[in-house]
């Protein structure tokens, strides 16, 4: 008998704190997952969240082992292909791709259970994504990038005006906080494995509104699509689920949420360079940029939060590498 020959190889992490391995052992591969910073939301409450995406018949990595005490778990391997890869290749088969991912979108927002086991057997109940805690997200645009790009003189009173309009915004959010969020929905996050789409990064996942999921993926600051696709993937969600959904309504929180969501991306990325030296993110700026500027120029709930941006942060600015 042949010993089987185990092999790790460290793959590419992502923004967070954990690290990932590749575990090849006689030609069956699993990734190990490695954090002892947020170890309970990168190993605990990731396991739970896949475990209830499973439940429902959504492909989220299986648990082949857990070593909580050694800060790892073992986890299925998805392969190497995300849709981002896919998306870089295929050019003419973009819309397919992300029908694909509003499929699997609106499959998990179908899933109404708030409570699921983790392998410690212990309940973990899903919290809420209420408005505090998207205020609190949405302040890291001023905590890191104002803060970086605003003279001492003149942030106190952007700091005033931004919290008064960010608060305006929330208050505005018409639909309920009652569908699970993964709050990652992107195609970097999102396999291609046995012909179908699997969905990776869940930790953060919470139950708030549904219209944040989508903002996700059509304004994702990792990769371009053009007003027209965007336009294409929106309609499709509509049609999927035209019966449960007033579109004035989803519109309006679609907006808000992409324009506040592009906000916090825009402070964590200038958080991970300043505070972490990761900077490779801070390239992606100009797009966040771009992005809000896209969902705030035709839109009146924009008018006074749209004239304090642009009085502090210069074109130039916006567009920095």
């Amino acid at each position: 008998m042949r010993s089987s020959k185990i092999k790790l190889k460290k793959i590419k992490g992502d923004a967070s704190f954990r690290s990932f391995y590749r575990k090849t052992d006689n030609k069956k591969n699993s990734i190990i997952v490695c954090a002892t910073k947020e170890k309970k939301q990168n190993l605990l409450i990731y396991d739970a969240i896949n475990s209830l995406l499973i439940k429902n018949k959504i492909l989220a990595p299986k648990l082949y082992k857990e070593n909580y005490k050694k800060n790892f778990i073992e986890i299925e391997d998805f392969g190497d292909d995300t849709v981002f890869k896919l998306l870089k290749k295929n050019g003419s088969n973009k819309i397919n791709l992300y029908k694909k991912s509003i499929d699997l979108l609106s499959k998990i927002q179908k899933i109404k259970q708030k409570k699921i086991k983790n392998f410690k057997g212990k309940n973990y109940k899903i919290p809420f994504y209420d408005g505090k805690k998207l205020f609190k997200e949405t302040k890291l645009f001023s905590d890191w990038y104002a803060k970086k790009n605003i003279s001492k003189k003149k942030l106190l009173a952007f700091n005033f005006k931004i919290t008064k309009q960010i608060k305006f915004l929330l208050s505005n959010l018409r639909l309920k906080n009652d569908t699970l969020v993964h709050r990652d929905f992107h195609v970097s996050n999102l396999m291609k494995y046995k012909k179908k789409l699997a969905i990776i990064d869940t930790q953060d996942a919470l139950i708030g509104n549904r219209a944040y999921d989508l903002a996700s993926l059509i304004d994702d600051v990792r990769f371009k699509s053009n007003k027209k696709l965007k336009e294409s993937i929106y309609e499709y969600y509509l049609k999927l689920n035209n019966k449960k959904i007033n579109k004035v309504i989803l519109l309006n929180d679609f907006e808000i949420l992409s324009v506040l969501r592009n906000m916090k991306i825009i402070g964590i990325f200038t958080r991970l360079a300043a505070r972490d030296k990761k900077t490779k993110y801070l390239r992606l700026i100009p797009h966040a940029w771009k992005l809000i500027e896209l969902r705030i120029k035709n839109n009146k709930i924009f008018d006074n939060f749209k004239k304090t941006l642009d009085l502090n942060f210069s074109k130039e600015l916006r567009n920095l590498k």
